[in-house]
């Protein structure tokens, strides 16, 4: 579960944007409130609020997200249970508070609103309550058995692992075993195995490298492997590409219809890979160096 919170100071839009019918809202929890609307909820909060006129963020806005397996099957009671602890831990319980489910999306969440001011005019802390709103969900869910944002966090970096791996295996294949002529040949190939390839131009109209995007991931090419830098993909393509690239004044390539020019870290990565060929054909050879 993710929890997130701050100060606003925008009491009754808050509510009403939690009490939305059209989001399928539904209230899982008050405390120390007889309001039946947002206006009336907002008034309730304002005689309260009158007693510190200078606090002007007066009202705490929480947004907690269970996971979307958990979400599904959280029922309205024990969403109810999930907030007031969540209130608890955060030290608010002597407080005016509201809180909606809403499940007009595919993710589950709570929205809750609390009277920063207390029944005795002093305002509650807000200072780290981002960072302390979201270890209070984290203590929650692990109290109740549910993923945590640190779950979450590592299910998803498994995940990209994965489709990291699968992004190079395929690269590896389509290099081995099809020898792309070009770049169009390599991206076009790459796609018809569900991998669309990228350019990345910079400012200076450049290429300077590929973006993968795949199963629902989109990553640069060295962040799918080191092996898979622009340089070096644009390496592995057959060598008299790459020594009449190298012989340019301003290297290029033909890219989607157009020329391109090379950015200087794929002009760099090239001329390293051709200069340990000729040292490796000299040593081969017998001239040595």
């Amino acid at each position: 579960m993710i929890g997130k919170g701050k100060s606003i100071s925008h009491t009754r839009a808050s509510i009403s944007y939690g009490w939305n019918q059209e989001k399928d809202a539904e209230i899982i929890h008050s405390q120390h409130l007889a309001g039946e609307n947002p206006r009336e909820i907002t008034e309730e909060f304002k005689i309260v609020q009158s007693q510190n006129p200078r606090t002007r963020k007066n009202t705490l806005s929480f947004v907690l997200s269970p996971s979307i397996e958990d979400g599904k099957r959280l029922s309205k009671q024990e969403l109810s249970e999930l907030t007031k602890k969540f209130i608890k831990a955060m030290g608010l319980k002597e407080r005016q508070a509201i809180a909606f489910v809403h499940r007009d999306k595919q993710h589950t969440h709570i929205h809750l609103y609390v009277n920063r001011i207390g029944f005795d005019g002093k305002a509650y802390k807000d200072s780290f309550i981002g960072k302390r709103s979201q270890q209070r969900a984290h203590e929650v869910a692990r109290e109740m058995g549910l993923t945590t944002a640190r779950d979450f966090q590592h299910q998803r970096l498994d995940k990209v692992k994965q489709i990291r791996n699968e992004i190079k295996r395929i690269h590896e294949e389509v290099i081995r075993s099809e020898r792309p002529k070009s770049l169009d040949v390599y991206i076009k190939l790459m796609e018809e195995k569900g991998i669309k390839v990228i350019p990345s131009i910079n400012r200076q109209q450049k290429l300077q490298g590929f973006r993968f995007e795949f199963k629902g991931q989109n990553l640069k090419g060295s962040e799918v492997h080191r092996s898979m830098s622009g340089g070096k993909i644009v390496a592995q393509i057959p060598d008299g590409v790459n020594s009449t690239i190298l012989k340019q004044k301003a290297p290029t390539v033909n890219l989607t219809g157009k020329t391109i020019e090379l950015s200087t870290n794929i002009v760099t990565a090239l001329a390293k890979r051709f200069a340990k060929k000729l040292i490796k054909k000299s040593i081969d050879q017998g001239i040595g160096i």
